[in-house]
């Protein structure tokens, strides 16, 4: 037993010991209890105490001081030190007065409904600096480290978007459209700032601008915006291709339903991208890539609607599977796994492929493969990576219990207890190594790809790390500005836009250095897309935002300004009640009375019920198998779902309540049931663990929590059973510590890099250092990374805490008492008085708190608390309102948006060129401007048969504005200094025949139509330093007999 005890107090010192080896801040060592608020008459007391959470070393401030995670307007926490004089809500600190014992009845009788006349408690606040992770996160009505942004679709409640969710976007010259899990929608950027629907649609776009959706379909996996055909291609998950037009009546509400669809791939259709000559691309599941050439894509558009299984069989047969053209023998020179992303290279008329470890290059016109190279930039003559699939980690975790022999049994019942449980922890380390060693080869995963103006080609990989490419597919340089996983990108002007999976998207320039960076989401971006002078982004909650392209600059003062000053007009505030209970059962079991006598008969007026139980079960062999279920993803057990369906019977569950979620690890159980005239508001809820028990990997000591979102404010509970007896208080201390900082829950354990998921939760702490979001803030004073727990507006913990108080009973015994069974909390306050508001958002008072001494089916006595919260909150919709009258009234802003539309004045060498059959002449354009580059861009407005004078030509475009087989334009985009010019090449190139394929199949049946034709290009320009484009020029290209094409320019337009 003595070896039992040393072992224990050396854990809990190397428990102490793995906090930090720096040495604490200079705080005081002395902790009082000190009355909230001034009304009371109660005295303060001044104890000094032998340990103390301030003696727990932390880690070294590295903050990133623009990493705002949340959805909600306020900044991270403030870099000012507390004040001595007042006390701060956002420590938590066990505190005790002797003149009052905290498990006596504090409740008020008779508290009425109103809470106005409502009496709370008097209550206590600890004092001990209220730094770091413990500060209370500062709020504001307009978040002052990130742009002000259009919320097209403010984030939904996740429980209202089942079947639902949106999953990409793109735009249009007028529209913003999102692919989503069933069919696809679209907003019109008239609308935006118009005002929600409300109960017109349903839950989850109440606030949303107005827009306009089809018909159900199968998920929609990418879209792809054809301007030139006014079509937006769309993407399934059944493996179809779909066509939607973009014109429809704004008075027309049903929903619209699709054009021209074809089965294009037995699985899912990853990716799809128009190439330079309007053929559509499209890859799937396996590496598959297939061509569906325009001319069998136009001719089936042509066909009447009548027709339309003929213009689907005319597509479906027209295929080419470019893995087939390249399998020779059953060797295929490209990967066998899933294509990740296509990228159309306009510049040099190449088709990119990448799957997760390697890149495929093709040429667009002839579809020949010109390159496979690896993620290193390494060229392969034969890219083969089968998946391989991993053992299963059953096998590492199966807890085997080996008989012994009677001698080997002689260690007693703990100690077979203790070996068995310490085998299960042993079983979760090798997983969690295993789990590490996984991530760090894939680490390097291609993620995203995209095409920037001057013809370099971008990927983003798993561990954040930005490739820059030539187009002829080497590696030039590679960059990391964020360690977190690359979602997405969107490339406009001389900026790439980074989407993370953190919420961050991040400004680069095409050299790869970094201009800013904001927080936008509080979860994963997934998309972006530039339309209508704004950088849309796409979280994978479905909230949709809109960044102007001049952010981060002098609009934003402005418009944060004008914002702040129409509070009055968008704030909210709504009252809410929530009853907490927490009750260590004892490993028994309740009757229905002792429940209705806890909880049910004070929950009449609450809107959401949170409990805590503790040692639900607690035996070595529970604990040993709740460590491999929790390494497994497996959670709760029998005798916890008898205690949620027990409690909920006791709340009146489905009639009057909702069960939303719960959470088990091992002993440790807590639960959130909501009243139903209250669920609209309350949702997202998330569930976390942390285990502190036996090298912190089995649950008979930890904490389980769950958050929600109510009123687009975040609320945690957290249920916990921290270290027995009198000597362990540090080790109850380093707990506390390890719950606070560990507790990651199940949005944001996705986000960083987890050796060890599962049973331990031992999630390390993502710290970077300080990239701020504008320049102006650079310098700033670092701090450490905000928690989910440290960002939340309010955060209740409760449970069997075991501190222990000092002196002695009035008994026999002289038993030290206990300070056991104990809810804490913080709400948004930073000082004693604080009236709710945006800057201060959740302001909590307590009306009930006491233990129910009539309930005798444990040894200890359930707890019970009711707090009444007042939670400000935003009107999305009026707010979006209220952005719109800004930007339309406010003269500077009018300005500055005005200046964006420069366009940099340009001129063309000639309007006429003559060449023989595939001969090649060039075409000069300069850029006369001496300050802004220009961006430019040749595309083909149509192609047309030669028609006599008095016939007007009938021009048809090809897909995305795509160039004729028979032209041949290089560079057909690119970038021009400021005084400087750039030769264009245009070649014509023979191609008589066109091969028809069936099936994959060429069939040769039928030939280009040989026919003089002419073409119209227009040459897009773009101003290269701000985020405007304007189309200025257009060239008439014609071939005829002579083989001469005609180049005339046409009206410019360019201010300046």
């Amino acid at each position: 037993m003595d070896e039992h005890i040393i072992q224990e107090d050396d854990e809990d010192r190397e428990a102490l010991a793995a906090l930090s080896s720096v040495p604490p801040p200079q705080r005081k060592i002395h902790c009082y209890s000190q009355q909230l608020r001034a009304t009371s008459a109660q005295k303060r007391y001044h104890q000094v105490r032998k340990h103390s959470l301030d003696d727990i070393p932390k880690p070294p401030d590295l903050f990133y001081n623009n990493d705002d995670s949340s959805d909600d307007e306020f900044f991270p926490y403030s870099s000012s030190s507390s004040s001595n004089n007042a006390p701060s809500a956002g420590e938590y600190i066990i505190t005790h007065t002797q003149t009052q014992r905290l498990d006596q009845n504090l409740s008020l009788e008779g508290c009425p409904d109103d809470p106005r006349h409502c009496h709370s408690l008097p209550e206590f606040i600890g004092v001990a600096g209220g730094t770091g992770i413990f500060k209370v996160p500062m709020r504001a009505t307009i978040h002052p480290r990130r742009p002000p942004c259009l919320e097209l679709r403010p984030h939904p409640l996740r429980e209202t978007q089942v079947g639902k969710f949106l999953r990409n976007i793109a735009c249009t010259d007028t529209q913003l459209w999102a692919g989503q899990e069933c069919g696809v929608r679209f907003w019109r950027f008239e609308d935006a700032y118009q005002s929600g629907l409300g109960a017109k649609v349903r839950r989850g776009d109440e606030d949303a601008a107005p827009f306009q959706e089809s018909v159900n379909t199968s998920p929609t996996m990418c879209l792809l915006v054809d301007s030139g055909n006014r079509l937006v291609w769309s993407r399934h998950k059944d493996g179809k291709i779909r066509s939607w037009k973009m014109d429809h009546t704004a008075d027309d509400t049903s929903p619209f339903k699709e054009g021209l669809s074809w089965q294009a791939h037995r699985g899912p259709v990853l990716s799809i991208i128009m190439s330079s000559y309007g053929d559509l691309w499209s890859g799937g599941e396996g590496g598959v890539i297939k061509i569906w050439p325009w001319e069998s894509i136009e001719k089936s558009l042509s066909l009447r609607p009548e027709e339309k299984h003929m213009a689907t069989l005319l597509v479906e047969r027209s295929f080419i599977d470019l893995r087939s053209q390249v399998t020779v023998n059953g060797n295929c020179n490209i990967s066998s796994s899933d294509v990740k992303c296509l990228v159309s290279d306009n510049v040099r008329a190449k088709v990119w492929c990448a799957q997760p470890l390697s890149f495929s290059l093709w040429d667009a016109r002839t579809k020949e493969l010109l390159k496979v190279f690896n993620i290193d930039g390494h060229t392969e003559n034969r890219v083969d990576i089968p998946s391989q699939d991993h053992p299963a980690v059953e096998d590492e975790v199966k807890v085997k219990f080996v008989s012994t022999s009677k001698k080997e049994k002689s260690g007693g019942f703990l100690q077979r207890s203790r070996n068995a449980i310490m085998g299960a922890a042993d079983a979760v380390r090798r997983v969690a190594t295993r789990g590490a060693g996984a991530f760090a080869e894939d680490n390097k995963r291609t993620e995203a790809l995209v095409l920037t103006a001057d013809g370099m080609i971008w990927s983003g990989c798993t561990n954040g790390l930005l490739v820059q490419w030539d187009g002829n597919g080497s590696r030039l340089q590679d960059v990391i500005h964020h360690p977190c996983a690359v979602q997405c990108f969107c490339a406009f002007g001389t900026r790439i836009y980074v989407g993370y999976v953190s919420g961050m998207v991040q400004v680069v320039d095409l050299e790869g250095n970094l201009i800013a960076g904001w927080m936008a989401h509080n979860g994963p971006v997934i998309k972006l897309a530039a339309g209508n002078g704004n950088i849309f982004s796409l979280a994978t909650h479905g909230g949709l935002r809109g960044w102007n392209m001049s952010s981060p600059g002098p609009i934003d003062s402005l418009l944060r300004s004008d914002l702040a000053g129409k509070e009055s007009i968008y704030s909210r505030q709504d009252n809410v009640r929530i009853l907490i209970g927490s009750w260590n059962v004892g490993q028994g079991r309740a009757s229905q009375e002792s429940l209705m006598s806890w909880l049910g008969s004070v929950a009449s007026d609450v809107g959401i019920v949170v409990v805590g139980l503790q040692e639900v079960e607690m035996g070595a062999g529970f604990l040993a198998m709740s460590a491999a279920k929790e390494t497994v993803g497996l959670e709760g057990s029998s005798i916890g779902h008898w205690w949620l369906d027990t409690i909920g019977k006791a709340l009146d569950e489905n009639t009057t309540f909702e069960r939303m979620g719960s959470r088990q690890l091992a002993g440790l159980l807590v639960s959130l049931w909501v009243r139903k005239n209250l669920r609209m508001h309350v949702g997202d809820i998330d569930a976390a663990a942390v285990p502190c028990g036996f090298g912190r990997t089995i649950g008979n000591k930890g904490g389980v929590g769950l958050r929600i979102r109510v009123f687009d404010r975040l609320i945690c509970f957290v249920n916990c059973h921290l270290a027995a007896h009198l000597e362990a208080v540090n080790r109850r201390n380093a707990d506390f510590d390890h719950i606070y900082r560990n507790m990651v829950f199940t949005r944001s354990s996705n986000l960083l890099n987890n050796a060890a998921a599962g049973a331990s939760a031992a999630v390390q702490t993502l710290r970077v250092t300080n990239i701020t979001a504008f320049p102006q803030t650079a310098g700033a004073n670092t701090e450490e990374t905000k928690l989910d727990l440290a960002e939340a507006d309010m955060v209740v913990f409760f449970g069997d805490f075991n501190y222990r108080l000092f002196g002695y009973d009035s008994g026999e015994k002289k038993r030290i008492p206990a300070w056991c069974d104990r809810v804490i909390y913080r709400d948004n306050r930073s000082g004693p008085v604080s009236e709710c508001s945006l800057e201060c958002p959740i302001v909590s008072s307590i009306l009930l708190y006491e233990a129910c001494m009539d309930v005798t089916e444990s040894d200890h006595k359930p707890v019970r608390c009711k707090f009444h919260s007042t939670i400000a909150h935003v009107d999305r919709s009026v707010r979006r309102q209220a952005f719109g009258e800004v930007i339309q009234s406010n003269k500077k802003v009018r300005s500055l948006l005005d200046e964006l539309r420069y366009v940099p004045e340009t001129v063309v060498s000639t309007n006429s060129i003559v060449f023989q059959n595939q001969d090649t002449s060039i075409l000069r354009i300069t850029n006369k401007c001496d300050k802004d580059k220009a961006i430019f861009k040749i595309i083909c407005g149509g192609q047309s048969t030669v028609k006599d004078d008095d016939e007007v030509a009938d021009y048809h475009p090809r897909g995305s504005f795509g160039l004729p087989r028979w032209l041949e334009v290089t560079p057909a985009a690119g970038i021009i200094k400021p005084d400087q010019f750039v030769d264009v090449s245009v070649h014509h190139e023979e191609f008589h025949t066109l091969e028809d394929l069936v099936d994959g199949i060429p069939q040769n049946w039928w030939c280009e139509d040989t026919r003089d034709k002419e073409v119209i290009c227009t040459r897009q320009l773009f101003n290269g330093n701000k985020k405007s484009s304007d189309p200025c020029a257009s060239l008439l290209l014609i071939k005829d007999s002579p083989h001469r094409l005609k180049i005339q320019q046409l009206q410019k337009r360019s201010r300046r």
